[in-house]
């Protein structure tokens, strides 16, 4: 079953002779519960990718559609209802609200959104990420793991269609960048959620079900490595 299709996608930057097309006609189609990875050098254009399927950036021309819908045919209160949602997003950086409490950061999008938080959910997550002893404690009082986990928890608090990962290893250590990469797999696996990763490692890429390789804004490669 189709959860995201994109159709004709460009994006790009700049007039006249300065253009640059960080996205250049990028069709492609993506089901329920896949676990795909998106890999490409440094400036090919795949984070602006994981942007745009996320609402978070607009296409110059094209198409996104998310079970159906046409994402940027709404309105902007329908956009960000659609961003808080729909769509998890994993940072590199992860953007914690600093006076927060991890608890209070994960459950951030159903505050904002005016949701009963559901804390059959939310002990179950805290579970799964192992932050159930660290429920109360601020982010500067986590290590870089624990801080991506409650980032993780945030994206997945909602259940959302899609979850989209920005190099969500990148400032992690190998064993910790492990640690997250099984995370995100258990979730796709227990929840039936689709995930996007973005990766230049292609070691984390070949965890995934499907690579789609980017350069120059096109895509160069996709395979499916395992059903």
């Amino acid at each position: 079953m189709e959860i995201l299709r994109v159709e004709n996608l460009c994006k790009i930057y700049g007039k006249n002779e300065n253009r640059v097309f960080a996205l250049d006609d990028v069709s492609l189609s993506i089901s329920k519960g896949e676990f795909i990875a998106v890999i490409g050098p440094s400036g090919s254009g795949k984070s602006t990718l994981l942007h745009i399927l996320g609402g978070v950036d607009t296409p110059t021309s094209g198409k996104v559609f998310v079970d159906g819908a046409d994402v940027y045919a709404q309105n902007q209160e329908q956009l960000a209802i659609f961003r808080r949602r729909q769509v998890g997003l994993i940072y590199q950086f992860y953007n914690l609200i600093p006076v927060l409490s991890v608890a209070e950061n994960i459950t951030l999008p159903l505050l904002m959104d005016g949701r009963k938080i559901n804390r059959e959910r939310l002990d179950e997550l805290m579970e799964t990420l192992s932050l159930t002893d660290r429920a109360a404690h601020l982010p500067n009082q986590l290590s870089g793991g624990q801080q991506q986990r409650v980032s993780i928890g945030r994206a997945l608090i909602n259940a959302p269609a899609l979850v989209l990962a920005d190099e969500p290893t990148g400032n992690l250590d190998s064993k910790n960048g492990r640690q997250i990469i099984e995370l995100l797999k258990d979730s796709n696996k227990k929840y039936g959620q689709t995930i996007i990763l973005i990766t230049h490692d292609e070691n984390i890429a070949l965890q995934a079900n499907r690579i789609i390789g980017i350069e120059d804004g096109k895509i160069s490669r996709d395979e499916v490595i395992r059903s």
